[in-house]
């Protein structure tokens, strides 16, 4: 059944694309889009020692050049965040996850706020702060922002973008249907960062500002914090992405580096093949990454990966792209970050309960 008029107007607000859909349906009747294609072909190796860098060490040379460089971009309004604000506000009681309370009444938003103000007082700077919302988020995202006034950040510094959004299928490629006869939309992953971006407008007025570095982080990470170490780092080595890993612990779930078909890319879980062992390499991506903003203009082809989910106890089938497959298309830089203590650079909180075990050290972090 074609979509009415209605739907695709609600639709193309958050740049739908019609034809797109189609042809996962076709690939999924036909079953050239599945899980098992999913999978990665071609030789895979772990990438040699040397290939990740170790966040630098208090008292080091490395560390206060890297500190120096970066301090620099910042005082000259170089450097941008974006946040990742996007999903279906599902795991904390359908609260949309930037709006929730962390330490007291300060939301998560409200303490990447923190942070950024923090560093541009450190620097004597504007950062520009960039929200990729989606269409599920993106409502109760700008109130939120409107109550507590933009968290004290000027006007026209904050801006709200939106990802994109589709349908999801059966698993036979039919358009899904809830059971009141809706039809089940999704935001297809945060591989919409770079082009939706473009599409907003937002990297083209970034650049001609003068900006030329993006910083790109989850909203539940309150780990990734604004970082002139981390930024110097990514200027000195010249590769227009730094992909932040930290060590693997049991249970961790995320892609990894490795070399695929000779080059050094993030590879993530959901292309993992049967029988595959991912703890060859004792890292994992935490989808924190600094851009050039200038090869963020390429629009490059990221892989369209199928995923299935339990909608209302049914079986949908949903298409996912994922950023960090950019660096296959870019040279990029890996940077081993802590994940424990004052210079913890990945602290996740995925759910209600994360946030319990997690409040100690996040009020370590964030006084």
């Amino acid at each position: 059944m074609p979509l009415s008029d209605a739907q695709l107007s609600y639709l193309n607000q958050f740049g739908f694309d019609q034809l797109l859909l189609k042809n996962w349906q076709k690939g999924v009747r036909e079953g050239w889009y599945s899980k098992k294609n999913n999978w990665l072909r071609g030789e895979i190796h772990a990438p040699d020692g040397d290939a990740i860098d170790d966040f630098p060490k208090r008292g080091s040379d490395t560390r206060a050049h890297y500190e120096e460089i970066g301090k620099a971009a910042l005082a000259k309004g170089e450097f941008g965040v974006v946040i990742l604000n996007g999903g279906m506000a599902t795991r904390f009681g359908g609260a949309v996850k930037g709006t929730v309370p962390v330490l007291g009444k300060r939301t998560f938003l409200e303490l990447k706020a923190q942070d950024i103000k923090q560093a541009q007082e450190q620097a004597d700077c504007t950062i520009p702060v960039f929200l990729m919302n989606s269409f599920a988020t993106d409502g109760p995202t700008h109130e939120h922002c409107l109550e507590r006034g933009n968290f004290g950040l000027p006007e026209g510094q904050l801006t709200h973008f939106t990802q994109f959004i589709s349908v999801r299928m059966t698993e036979h490629g039919d358009l899904f249907k809830t059971g009141d006869g809706e039809l089940s939309l999704y935001g297809p992953g945060h591989g919409d960062f770079a082009p939706a971006l473009r599409r907003s407008g937002c990297l083209q007025r970034f650049m001609e500002s003068g900006g030329k570095y993006l910083f790109l982080a989850n909203v539940d990470n309150l780990g990734a914090r604004v970082s002139p170490i981390v930024l110097g780092y990514h200027i000195e080595h010249g590769r227009p992405i730094t992909v932040e890993v930290t060590p693997k612990w049991p249970g961790d779930v995320g892609g990894s580096p490795f070399v695929l078909d000779d080059k050094l890319q993030l590879v993530e879980q959901v292309r993992y093949p049967d029988g595959f062992d991912p703890d060859i390499v004792d890292v994992f991506n935490t989808n924190t990454f600094t851009f050039t903003a200038e090869a963020l203009l390429e629009d490059v082809d990221l892989g369209w990966y199928y995923v299935a989910k339990t909608v209302e106890k049914r079986k949908a089938v949903q298409m996912e792209r994922l950023v960090g497959e950019m660096t296959r298309f870019f040279d990029s830089s890996y940077l081993r970050v802590k994940r424990s203590g004052n210079e913890n650079r990945f602290l996740p909180v995925k759910t209600p309960t994360d946030l319990e075990s997690s409040r100690e050290e996040i009020s370590e972090l964030y006084p």
